[in-house]
């Protein structure tokens, strides 16, 4: 997974001192994959974020909240979705040493650990688990949504109530064969009895 540099911010100017803070804002175009298979982020769309960097003993802690546009569609009608959200993150953010000593008491969520990098931070984790975490699992245009029609494929709540098509039953379909034709001509009552 690559990160856009725009969401890596600098920290040379953060004190490492415990307490010290660094107020950041970013405006860039959204990454790629900043959510799911079915709704997320559109890749370039605007990500404003505003983050408070706090320097703690085994890193920096990051908090902040992002404003973003989310587009997905309905997974019964495929209606497009659009919504524009705030998403808030509050992550620690370990530095290397801190991080290897979580990894040495065999802590389980040390593999998953954000790490400071040498001069900066970058954002862009902390934004996205925050954001998947805010998103349907299978989003719907409306709970109540009727889906698609299984035959024509319109949206069922765009038809009319009464809408429904005509099948036969295939097992039927054999006897419909010695019928003779409806429509031909010059058959007598007799010869279809």
């Amino acid at each position: 997974m690559t990160t856009t540099a725009a969401l890596v911010v600098d920290i040379v100017d953060l004190p490492r001192q415990v307490g010290a803070v660094k107020d950041v804002r970013v405006e860039t175009p959204a990454p790629a994959d900043l959510g799911t298979d079915v709704i997320g982020v559109p890749e370039g769309s605007a990500v404003v974020l505003d983050a408070q960097l706090t320097s703690m003993e085994d890193g920096v802690l990051a908090r902040g909240r992002a404003d973003v546009h989310v587009h997905g569609r309905c997974v019964r009608c495929l209606r497009d979705l659009d919504e524009d959200r705030t998403v808030a993150f509050d992550e620690l953010y370990y530095l290397p040493q801190a991080a290897k000593a979580q990894v040495a008491e065999d802590d389980e969520e040390a593999d998953d650990l954000f790490l400071v990098g040498e001069t900066d931070l970058d954002l862009e984790l902390a934004l996205r688990d925050a954001l998947v975490l805010t998103l349907p699992f299978q989003p719907l245009c409306r709970q109540d949504c009727a889906g698609l029609c299984s035959q024509c494929g319109e949206r069922l709540d765009d038809l009319p109530p009464d809408h429904h098509h005509e099948q036969l039953d295939p097992r039927w379909s054999a006897l419909a064969a010695l019928l003779p034709e409806q429509d031909e001509p010059g058959a007598s009552r007799e010869e279809q009895g």
